[in-house]
């Protein structure tokens, strides 16, 4: 702490006879000591805009993001020096991409270079959160073609005294579900028609289908950071355990193929979530998930959903729809 200041002003008199300065003469009021004790948990920047480059194998892409970030006040503290966050994550994202250890490598350098003076302990805690949308490469179905697939993603890191930085990841996935019990409906009618039980219609019955979307938290293992377990890794999992993922380029065959898929994947929002919670349960490289789950459905004016989460003590869970965790 800076030995020159004397008494603690009142705020308007910390303003007006502001002593300390910075290396160019200014007044440097946010280093001034305060006497409330009044911790902040984090404060920070949110809505940074910037261009981030991400390695999609052996091709680097840039993509649009928004960068919030934060850092523990300790009490007696007035403030930091926010552009510093800003600097900080300007400065390593021209010179790496983006991965789980760029995110250690920043939230390192926030709790180290946001303090005062050198001889000040490291901030209590750092956070940044990341929000991009990552594009991957989809082959159609049977054409010989393909398109970018987007998929909105965050990456949410802490970094704190206890030691490792911890991860979370999430993504969300749309993808296609056709009604079991409407599927079942439209061929039974099919059979009666054709058996001349029923006169109605023209004998084709149609299931009702929906875009339907899930948005997949996780929280990776030590094996998961190891292995830099990152966004295609985790698309795959989400295309094995629903393969019903909607298109970005098709033909007239892509899109019977797509039909048959459908046919053979139907699913009601609680199959889906049981198809998630088999696949996620089963890897590695995740240490806890929740998955919530939305069908826009096409025959209601409402939707279909459902949360799904492992059920790790004091992990990730959400009780309700209404976003209480």
């Amino acid at each position: 702490m800076p030995t020159n200041i004397g008494p603690i002003l009142p705020l308007k008199d910390q303003i007006l006879q502001c002593t300390l300065k910075d290396e160019q003469g200014l007044n440097d009021f946010q280093k001034l000591p305060d006497a409330l004790g009044i911790e902040i948990p984090r404060v920070g920047i949110t809505r940074f805009r910037l261009p981030l480059k991400f390695k999609h194998g052996p091709e680097i892409m840039h993509h649009d993001a928004t960068a919030s970030m934060y850092v523990h006040l300790s009490s007696g503290k007035t403030g930091i020096n926010m552009s510093r966050l800003c600097g900080i994550l300007q400065q390593e994202a021209e010179s790496s991409t983006v991965d789980l250890n760029f995110m250690k490598v920043v939230l390192s350098r926030y709790r180290d270079e946001l303090r005062d003076n050198d001889q000040d302990p490291l901030m209590k805690e750092a956070f940044l959160k990341l929000a991009f949308a990552y594009p991957l490469k989809q082959k159609s179905l049977k054409s010989n073609n393909w398109g970018w697939q987007y998929y909105p993603c965050e990456i949410s890191a802490k970094q704190s005294d206890k030691g490792e930085a911890s991860i979370l990841i999430t993504i969300k996935y749309e993808y296609s579900s056709t009604c079991p019990c409407s599927l079942s409906m439209a061929k039974q009618y099919e059979r009666d028609f054709a058996e001349g039980k029923t006169t109605e219609g023209n004998g084709i019955g149609v299931a009702h289908g929906q875009r339907s979307g899930a948005t997949l938290k996780i929280m990776l293992s030590p094996e998961g950071l190891k292995n830099h377990f990152f966004i295609p890794e985790i698309v795959e999992l989400l295309r094995r355990a629903i393969p019903t993922e909607t298109q970005s380029l098709v033909k007239r065959i892509d899109e019977q193929a797509f039909a048959i898929i459908n046919g053979s994947n139907p699913m009601f929002v609680e199959h889906a979530s049981k198809r998630l919670h088999q696949v996620l349960n089963n890897q590695p490289e995740i240490s806890d998930w929740l998955v919530e789950l939305e069908h826009w459905e096409s025959l209601h004016s409402h939707n279909a959903a459902a949360v799904i989460f492992k059920g790790v003590a004091g992990g990730l869970r959400q009780d309700d729809l209404f976003g209480h965790q």
